[in-house]
């Protein structure tokens, strides 16, 4: 008879974004999707990087406490973008989102993301912040117009992604790419390491 082989444990992700989710299945993974309702409004913390873990890990606490979790490894993300000392995240209209823009031409910017990974059979928890330099391109004003008409950037962290429509208008990055679309892969190995779990194990 042939071995049984054991079935990854259950992972959940405590997240609404689709891009996370993307990155984490074309990583061998398949993750579930339990929604946190955190009120991110309500939190703040000194500085950006800090605001960026103290939601991840409201996050991943919220999720990990429900009964529909039980038994599975939760993982929590958020990010915001750094700019001039100010954490940036998802602007609140347009009018706003083509100021951001104006304001971030020609400039350099940091995503942060926040990662909180919980092991709900063992009550241990591991989080880190991953930080990604963001060299932003010129796009012209009919450009940045037409991006936030398009809405994109009302649904992102910082008024941009970089699998998206306002890739073009990023020159480069510095650090992981990952981490900018919305969470880090070798992070986030690196944490389930310090829980003891391998990534591979979670392979499907």
């Amino acid at each position: 008879m042939a071995a049984m082989t054991a079935s990854p444990r259950r992972l959940v992700l405590a997240s609404a974004s689709p891009a996370r989710l993307g990155l984490l299945r074309n990583a061998g993974l398949a993750p579930e999707v339990i929604v946190s309702g955190v009120d991110e409004d309500a939190l703040d913390a000194p500085t950006p990087g800090e605001l960026a873990l103290v939601l991840a890990e409201a996050k991943a606490a919220v999720v990990a406490a429900r009964e529909d979790a039980a038994g599975a490894l939760v993982i929590g993300c958020d990010s915001v973008l750094e700019l001039d000392g100010q954490a940036l995240g998802k602007p609140a209209d347009a009018e706003e989102a083509l100021a951001r823009w104006k304001s971030m031409r020609g400039r350099a910017g940091v995503l942060r993301t926040g990662h909180c990974v919980i092991d709900t059979v063992t009550g241990r928890r591991a989080s880190a912040v991953a930080s990604t330099t963001v060299n932003f391109g010129e796009p012209t004003d009919a450009e940045v117009a037409a991006y936030v008409a398009s809405g994109e950037p009302l649904h992102v962290a910082g008024a941009f992604t970089l699998d998206g429509r306002s890739a073009p208008f990023i020159d480069s990055i510095e650090g992981d790419h990952g981490n900018v679309i919305g969470l880090s892969l070798p992070l986030l190995r690196r944490l389930l390491g310090e829980l003891g779990i391998s990534i591979t194990d979670l392979w499907v």
